[in-house]
């Protein structure tokens, strides 16, 4: 039976082969982006944390502890809002509430041992599917293909 017109043996699109207008190809890539950003959101969304949940953690993680309202400012929500986040994420025990060493009308919040482990989880998932799916759809020369693109993306947005 013939392959359909436009793709591969393995049904796989060839790669273009004029040179691709820039505009055509940032529509193009944001959406790609956008789709693996949301499936890698949608593979790691097994646990109870919601998405600005693991957010919040990620930014405790990444900048250490912080107010309610950096925090807030940070994730460009209402302080109101943010409260409510972190008071479910103290619920569960992944966020601790300490006195603001500058201003003890304050309190900052920063990640317990549990926090950190369920952070590790959800990036674990993420990269396991990842790695799975790289595994199983691409064969090495497109691997070879996506690790020098993954290198222009790096340069593109400048590390």
């Amino acid at each position: 039976m013939p392959e359909p017109t436009g793709t591969t043996p393995a049904g796989r699109r060839p790669a273009p082969s004029a040179e691709p207008d820039a505009e055509q190809l940032a529509t193009r890539l944001a959406d790609v982006v956008g789709r693996l950003l949301r499936r890698l959101r949608s593979t790691s969304s097994g646990g109870l944390l919601t998405p600005t949940q693991r957010s919040v953690l990620a930014r405790l993680d990444r900048e250490g502890p912080a107010t309610t309202a950096a925090l807030a400012r940070a994730e460009y929500v209402r302080p109101q809002s943010m409260r409510l986040t972190l008071g479910a994420l103290e619920s569960q025990g992944l966020v601790e509430r300490a006195p603001d060493p500058a201003d003890g009308r304050k309190s900052v919040m920063s990640l317990t041992e549990s926090g950190s482990a369920s952070l590790a989880a959800v990036r674990a998932a993420k990269h396991d599917w990842l790695a799975e799916a790289i595994a199983a759809e691409l064969d090495g020369a497109e691997r070879r293909t996506v690790a020098e693109a993954t290198e222009l993306l790096d340069r593109l947005i400048g590390k």
